[in-house]
């Protein structure tokens, strides 16, 4: 009979690019995951769509390394790779509560970024033990031993802010070993290598025995009465919905009656569910298991409207434990319907707001920081989220799934303190080359932006930190890639809630917009050529209001795309000079929700995805325009 595995549980947390996934597929592949015949891809654990176009994580994945000792023990590793953008920060907060340890991982040119303090001050706060591994020594533009000491500085300046617990954890970490690594190479060591080399040795064998010696073995008692708190969802088309779950004490059985403590509409309710699956991780895939103790993360079946947060616990003597707490979300967006004349041209869309509501219900099941609220409309809702990119990647999912609708301008979500308006304001990081050091000042200052610090590194390049209304962030990237000529690094994180800063006026062009339907022709753009820049290409389907390009005047301009030639039985004298059309700029769908001004909206089908106003009627919009100028002048 083999010995009974010793379980360590520890999450990797980095700033977004900085090499989680790299390094625990490195973990999976040297631990034999894979077999002789396995095809083995990149990034494994990166398996949604969007993550592997867009290079990030978004999901919290775990998975579980199985390493044998040399005295005949088996290691169980349970790694949880969590996201590196601020705007999943719930995915992170979800991941630390299954954790008994963090691996903190820096890269070793760009050194702690905002997402790093984010996450660092999170798992400080929880007094969890933080390993640092510097990552990517062999950048050519290493500095290793400066992001080391970055690093220290950041955790006493964190420390500085933690009750006395948090503060002695922090103490506790600078006393920990610093881990040097290339997550591509799978290679990592305690001794620091120069700069741009790869660390001495063959593998991760250094990493693995700082992991064991320092990240303690989960606490619980697994004879104690049963206590596991779901902490992610997740499907299996034969089970249903699956819980993952950290089991605090006890141990869990298939076929285990247990109690199911949750929440339903803010009560406290305890119901009886019995586990009929229970899945054990062995490596990237689940594996039925008979039982469970404690310490170990698992999945079970058998409640299908089981959620976060819930807690599975002993039928005699049920005692839940806290939800998990998240970060409240900062910007908002309102999806509804596809209402333009233009909507389910194609068949198999999903148009209803009935199939609208139903998925939007779905995301929230296994997303904890987003919200959908009530708006007293019945084909439209307003979704909260982190930040942007949050908000786009669920329009983007939805839109490969079939569904058409209409996604409003993101906005910040305000709050009220003794009467007086706040809202949310995020500690920007933005590293550029110095010629672009005014430019991106000046862009800032218009944004409302504060600078707090400036570093220059010797190297050419610029650090500068900002404290900026997220207001003022939204459709920042676009202007921001244009002045550094795409070289430009931007992070933001959630820094808390301040005063309203006033207006931002953050775009300063208007728009062209279709004053009627048919489809766009060649003759009226060539035309129409000197007026601004298109969106559309001949031979689209336009209506009145479409928002067909750019204006570089800040008002709207009214425009017929649809006009035909007028065709005589005159020879043109000109019929053998070509007009060439400038190329149309192409919106995607993140660059068309940065462009909305405040009239306007998105209008996204699976096909295509459309800027245009909210109403419509060109008269309509002229009754808005007046209104809203006699309401600042009474204001004034």
């Amino acid at each position: 009979m083999s010995a009974v595995p010793t379980f360590r549980n520890v999450a990797i947390v980095a700033h977004v690019d900085h090499g989680k996934t790299t390094l625990v597929d490195a973990m999976l592949r040297q631990s034999g995951v894979f077999g002789e015949r396995a095809e083995v891809v990149d990034r494994v654990m990166d398996s949604g769509d969007l993550e592997r176009e867009k290079g990030i994580t978004i999901l919290a994945k775990n998975t579980a390394v199985h390493r044998r000792q040399p005295d005949g023990t088996e290691v169980v590793i349970n790694v949880i790779d969590t996201p590196g953008h601020a705007d999943f920060g719930g995915e992170v907060e979800r991941g630390l509560s299954m954790v008994d340890g963090v691996v903190l991982l820096v890269d070793a040119s760009e050194g702690p970024l905002p997402q790093t303090r984010f996450v660092l001050r999170k798992a400080l706060a929880a007094e969890l033990p933080v390993i640092v591994v510097v990552n990517k020594t062999d950048r050519p533009d290493a500095r290793i031993q400066e992001v080391v000491d970055e690093t220290q500085d950041l955790l006493l300046d964190l420390a500085s802010d933690l009750d006395e617990e948090a503060a002695k954890a922090a103490e506790l970490v600078l006393e920990l070993p610093v881990l040097y690594a290339s997550g591509r190479a799978g290679v990592c060591s305690t001794e620091q290598p120069a700069d741009g080399e790869i660390p001495a040795g063959e593998n991760l064998d250094s990493f693995f025995d700082v992991l064991l010696e320092h990240v303690p073995a989960p606490k619980g008692d697994p004879d104690a009465p049963l206590q596991a708190h779901v902490t992610n969802l997740d499907a299996s088309a034969f089970l249903g919905r699956l819980a993952l779950v950290r089991i605090h004490n006890g141990t869990l059985r298939k076929g285990q009656q247990v109690s199911w403590c949750r929440e339903v509409d803010g009560e406290a309710v305890v119901e009886r569910a019995k586990i009929t699956e229970l899945l054990a991780t062995v490596g990237v895939d689940r594996a039925p298991a008979e039982s469970a103790s404690a310490g170990d993360i698992v999945a079970v079946a058998g409640m299908p409207e089981i959620m976060i947060g819930d807690t599975l616990a002993d039928l005699e003597n049920p005692q839940p434990l806290p939800r998990i707490t998240v970060d409240e979300p900062a910007i908002s967006v309102t999806i509804g319907t596809n209402s333009s004349p233009l909507a389910g041209r194609v068949s198999g869309h999903k148009l209803t707001a009935r199939m609208v509501k139903q998925r939007l219900d779905t995301e929230l099941i296994g997303n904890v920081s987003l919200r959908v609220l009530d708006i007293g409309r019945p084909d439209a809702w307003e979704v909260q989220g982190r930040g942007e990119l949050a908000l786009a990647i669920l329009v983007e999912q939805m839109r490969r799934e079939g569904f058409e609708l209409t996604v409003g301008k993101p906005q910040v979500v305000t709050r009220k303190v003794d009467g007086k308006v706040q809202e949310p304001f995020e500690h920007l990081t933005v590293d550029v080359p110095e010629e672009y050091l005014g430019a991106v000042t000046q862009l800032l200052a218009a944004r409302k932006g504060r600078m707090e610090q400036m570093n220059n590194h010797g190297t050419g390049w610029v650090r500068m930190e900002f404290i900026v209304p997220s207001r003022g962030l939204i459709g920042f990237r676009t202007d921001f890639l244009t002045e550094t000529r795409g070289t430009g690094i931007a992070n933001a994180v959630f820094q808390g809630y301040d005063a309203w800063a006033g207006e931002i006026r953050a775009r300063h062009t208007g728009s062209l917009v279709s004053d009627r339907s048919g489809t766009v022709t060649p003759f009226a753009m060539i035309q129409l050529a000197d007026r601004g820049t298109f969106f559309v290409n001949p031979g689209d389907d336009s209506y009145e209001g479409h928002v067909v390009g750019i204006n570089p005047r800040q008002e709207d301009l009214d425009i017929n795309v649809t006009r035909e030639k007028k065709l005589t039985n005159m020879r043109q004298s000109s019929a053998d000079v070509m007009e060439t059309l400038a190329k149309p700029m192409q919106l995607d769908l993140e660059g068309a929700m940065e462009f909305c001004a405040a009239d306007e909206c998105v209008e996204v089908t699976p096909e295509v995805v459309r800027v245009r106003k909210v109403h419509l009627d060109s008269t309509t919009r002229a009754r808005e325009r007046s209104r809203a100028k006699s309401r600042d002048a009474a204001v004034s």
